[in-house]
């Protein structure tokens, strides 16, 4: 008779062998074969399989990567599918997975070589594991979303999935285009058009408001500087709105990140605008109020050249800031930051001998604004060219010529080499007028009409400070008589001076003998004297003068 306990292990033994020669049951057998090929030899493979395959929207290859055996067979194909696009927005939405952090070996973690964890997500209090578990497949092991995980999908959509599953057609929810299913690309469209709507709207109102409170204050300043947010002030609103609505559309992290970031690029870019346009209505506010409670012309041009070249230089450096604020959100450039900061002392001495010219002609901007040897509005002689200064950046003068040329000047020039500027301390200035007449002219009857010219017909160009005539030059045939007036800027001195040349020679030409001319002179020689002891001895007898010939002229 045979022992119970021996009994017992035959039973076993019986049952194991039993059991031995069964075929194994296939992993998520219900789902059959997949349409495309399934990597799962490693954690790394089976999370970038998943993703690639849901964000495509082919979430029946999708299910091949979830451990789904606690489902009915029967069921496996439409759950699986159903999950796996739950999951796609579970983890686009809450979890950042690093793939590079992810084993790539078959044995997976060698901590943990059954499982590899993707990372926690909070769900009411709790925190829920994603991980990826090594499983038996037709004799191997491969990898896949363990059981304990896809069962907490369901709870973790409820929780973080689109409230529009609800009440949306499933043809919404079908398939994806460019990442992005049916539903998604209409929430795009709606939430662009709507942040449109909404950000003019709030524009108007903002506005609005704003001018409301202006008109409380006596100044212009604050009724200009709400004015100049027309325009920069629906930036921030749109990408306020963009950023809030797209973060309702579950997208995929990589579309969030450049929504994100493309709203903090209207942010700076609308901050950068506003403050170009506060520079430009402040200096024009300030320059108005200079200009009109100043008497002293060249103070005001003075103000005037320093408010355009400072304004220059802090647009200047909103510009740069803007495109650093800008640059810096891409991780590549804030590498190349990085490794240029660790060679900043090479790099240094570098750039700045290729750009020690332009840097020099920053600087002497900087420095033209504050001494000042030239002034927007002054009129200046430069290389032999009168004109005035009609423009001074950080790089360049802008001269107008008399002819309405424009010379371009670099700024450099007026730091480095002589010119004249004949409105530096006034715009008073006098002009001479020099003409050659006779000896017998009439000075004084000159001096006459000029009074006459200066009093009565050009008394609109005269500023009766200096009129006068005086003898400049006596030569051997005529005199240089010069005429000095004043005018109360160059320009109209130049009128003034010509008109004053016409009208003297016209006063001479009514006086033909005052006019220069040419004299000549011819005389007999003298005959030869008789000795003294031949001479006549009648001391007081008169002599005779030798004969002179004609004047001619």
């Amino acid at each position: 008779m045979m022992h119970p306990d021996r009994r017992a292990w035959t039973a076993l033994l019986l049952v194991g062998s039993l059991l031995w020669t069964l075929p194994v049951a296939a992993l998520n057998s219900g789902l059959g074969s997949p349409s495309s090929p399934v990597d799962r030899q490693s954690p790394h493979s089976t999370t970038q399989g998943f993703l690639a395959a849901a964000h495509r929207g082919d979430y029946a290859t999708a299910a091949h990567y979830l451990d789904l055996d606690f489902i009915p067979r029967a069921q496996q194909p439409e759950r699986g599918a159903q999950l796996a696009r739950r999951l796609k927005f579970v983890l686009d939405r809450k979890l950042s997975i690093d793939l590079s952090l992810l084993s790539k070996a078959a044995e997976g973690d060698p901590a943990d070589p059954r499982f590899d964890l993707l990372g926690i997500i909070p769900l009411e209090g709790a925190n829920v594991s994603i991980r990826v578990q090594r499983v038996a497949q037709d004799g191997s092991l491969v990898w896949v979303f363990s059981e304990s995980t896809v069962r907490m999908v369901d709870p973790l959509f409820e929780t973080y999935g689109p409230r529009v599953a609800e009440w949306l057609p499933p043809f919404f929810f079908s398939g994806t285009v460019f990442g992005l299913e049916p539903w998604q690309w209409l929430g795009l469209l709606v939430t662009l058009l709507g942040s449109v709507g909404l950000a003019l709207l709030l524009e108007r109102m903002s506005l609005a408001f704003g001018l409301r409170l202006a008109k409380w204050t006596h100044l212009t300043l604050d009724d200009q500087l709400v004015a100049a947010g027309r325009g920069p002030l629906r930036l921030p609103y749109f990408a306020i709105l963009l950023a809030a609505g797209t973060s309702l559309l579950l997208l995929p992290r990589p579309v969030q990140t450049l929504f994100n970031r493309l709203s903090y690029s209207l942010i700076i870019i609308a901050v950068a605008w506003f403050i170009l346009r506060f520079l430009r209505v402040f200096a024009n506010f300030v320059q108005n109020r200079v200009s009109g409670d100043m008497r002293d012309a060249g103070r005001a041009r003075s103000l005037r050249t320093q408010f355009a070249v400072l304004r220059a230089v802090f647009e200047a450096a909103t510009y740069v800031v803007a495109a650093a604020l800008l640059l810096m959100q891409f991780e590549v450039v804030r590498n190349v930051g990085v490794s240029l900061l660790a060679s900043a002392g090479i790099a240094g001495i570098v750039i700045g001998l290729a750009a020690q010219k332009s840097i020099a002609t920053l600087l002497a901007g900087i420095q033209l604004s504050i001494t000042q040897p030239v002034r927007i509005g002054d009129q200046v002689v430069v290389e032999t060219e009168f004109g005035t200064v009609e423009e001074i950046t950080l790089t360049y003068v802008v001269l107008r010529v008399w002819d309405q040329r424009r010379m371009v000047i670099p700024i450099t020039y007026f730091l480095d080499k002589p010119f004249q500027n004949w409105s530096k301390s006034s715009t008073e200035m006098l002009g001479a007028v020099t003409l050659q007449v006779d000896y017998s002219t009439d000075v004084d009857a000159v001096r006459g009409e000029l009074r006459r010219i200066v009093e009565q017909d050009a008394k609109h160009l005269w500023d009766g400070r200096l009129q006068s005539v005086v003898v400049l030059e006596a030569q051997d045939r005529t005199l240089t008589v010069r005429a000095l007036v004043s005018a109360a800027n160059p320009d109209k001195l130049f009128d003034l001076r010509a008109l004053v040349r016409e009208r003297l020679v016209a006063f001479l030409r009514a006086h033909p003998e005052w006019l220069p001319f040419t004299r000549t002179e011819s005389r007999q020689a003298p005959t030869a004297l008789p000795p003294p002891e031949a001479r006549d001895p009648q001391p007081d007898a008169p002599q005779d003068l030798p004969p002179t010939g004609p004047r001619t002229s």
